[in-house]
């Protein structure tokens, strides 16, 4: 059934059919994942199919659908409707789904209504400036979806304190390469013994973390160079971060290596083991912590495992 439906959807892609794909999009109730301990952050553009069909079976604890710079003008109608069919076939992910709309003022508003029916659990809105602005995308959301801000214009990074408007405005990306140049600041600065750098990293993480936000570092662009992308998680690492911003499976990969800590790992999983047999004792074997985000039984059997191996 389930196979069938995806390839109603790749063809109606390929036929570059916007009616018969939006027909395909049908809103339904997802489980919010609330989890706020993730470490590694993957982008995925929503104009590849075959990437999209992959969520599960990444290692990644928090995938970015995104609609914004790596997807063309004329592919962003399609898309936005291929985000919205995704996040209705993951009805409940133990990965957190959050949607990187386009500017605000480049379709970013119509984006977050339409999407508001298919349920992210956040949306991301990039080139923010001021409070005003993330008011009025606050006003837009769903009341269960947070909202994430990518920090990348000058404007942003001056209001820095005012962006959190509300609780639910939970998580900042640093978007170093716009940040920069929005600033006039050359691109070689951005090295690990550069003072500049060195501050914008630090600041960023210190006003994050006194407003309760999560502070997610940027993109390390050059993805195959994996030795300098080590070096600076493991900078960013003895700075405070947890996070990081991925654009391929192997720098997840090494993010989860070097982020992971093995007291919060075993911490965490005799918690998942736990609250998994107590609801399965009253018949449940799938539901939403609010730290721990979906937990079924894989979840639990890899907990399980972990707790087994670290023994």
């Amino acid at each position: 059934m389930i196979n069938n439906y995806l390839q109603d959807v790749e063809n109606a892609f390929e036929n570059r059919d916007l009616s018969a794909l939006n027909a395909l999009a049908v809103p339904s109730f997802r489980i919010i994942n609330k989890s706020k301990g993730f470490s590694s952050v993957l982008m995925l553009s929503c104009n590849n199919i075959k990437h999209l069909s992959k969520i599960n079976s990444l290692d990644a604890d928090c995938i970015i659908l995104n609609l914004e710079d790596a997807v063309s003008k004329q592919d962003k109608p399609f898309a936005l409707v291929l985000c919205a069919i995704f996040l209705s076939l993951n009805k409940q992910s133990s990965k957190k789904l959050v949607v990187r709309v386009n500017a605000l003022d480049e379709g970013g508003y119509e984006e977050i209504v339409y999407l508001n029916q298919f349920m992210p659990d956040a949306i991301r809105v990039p080139k923010i400036k001021t409070q005003e602005e993330v008011k009025q995308v606050f006003a837009l959301i769903n009341d269960e979806c947070e909202l994430h801000l990518s920090i990348e214009t000058k404007e942003a990074w001056y209001n820095l304190s005012q962006l959190k408007v509300h609780k639910r405005v939970t998580t900042f990306y640093l978007g170093v390469l716009d940040l920069f140049a929005d600033m006039g600041l050359n691109h070689s600065l951005i090295n690990k013994n550069n003072p500049t750098m060195l501050y914008i990293l630090s600041h960023f993480l210190i006003s994050c973390r006194s407003m309760d936000v999560k502070a997610v570092s940027f993109v390390y662009q050059k993805f195959k160079n994996l030795e300098i992308f080590s070096e600076w998680i493991s900078l960013e690492k003895s700075m405070g971060y947890d996070c990081k911003a991925c654009i391929s499976p192997k720098q997840v990969e090494l993010v989860n290596k070097i982020f992971e800590n093995q007291e919060d790992l075993i911490t965490r999983a005799k918690t998942i083991v736990k609250l998994f047999e107590m609801h399965e004792s009253q018949g449940i074997t799938g539901f939403v912590d609010d730290e721990y985000g979906f937990i079924d039984e894989p979840v639990y059997k890899g907990a399980l495992v972990l707790l087994e191996t670290k023994s």
